[in-house]
């Protein structure tokens, strides 16, 4: 992504988790500022949060390093989830049969987006 654009991007491709129970957690820091987002997914109580929280701090640092992004003015554009690969597993039951066990894999993707700061002029009379 260019400077002009003012927007970065952090993909996390194999998160262990159903892309249900991540969406939860991308749509509740959608909009926020990149460290408020931070601070609400350490004190938030689902287990995936921490693999949010470092797709966040990736799309920071690759801002800061990367795109020369001032760090106090980014915010979460977007947090998408997508689907992954599925294990598949079976167990064993009754009468010689099994059953499936579908373990999925999501992919999480962080868009931070840069607020520009208006400067005003002062004009002197």
């Amino acid at each position: 992504m260019e400077k002009n654009n003012l927007q970065v991007k952090a993909i996390n491709k194999n998160v262990r988790t159903s892309p249900r129970k991540l969406s939860l957690v991308c749509n509740y820091i959608k909009g926020k500022k990149a460290d408020i987002a931070l601070r609400d997914l350490e004190f938030t109580r689902k287990k995936v949060a921490k693999d949010v929280s470092k797709t966040v701090k990736s799309a920071i640092a690759n801002a800061e390093n990367n795109y020369q992004f001032d760090i106090d003015n980014l915010f979460v554009k977007e947090a998408y989830v997508g689907k992954s690969l599925v294990m598949k597993r079976f167990r064993p039951r009754a009468k010689g049969r099994a059953s499936p066990i579908k373990k999925p894999f999501s992919r999480v993707t962080i868009i931070l987006e840069e607020k520009k700061v208006k400067k005003e002029l002062k004009v002197k009379k």
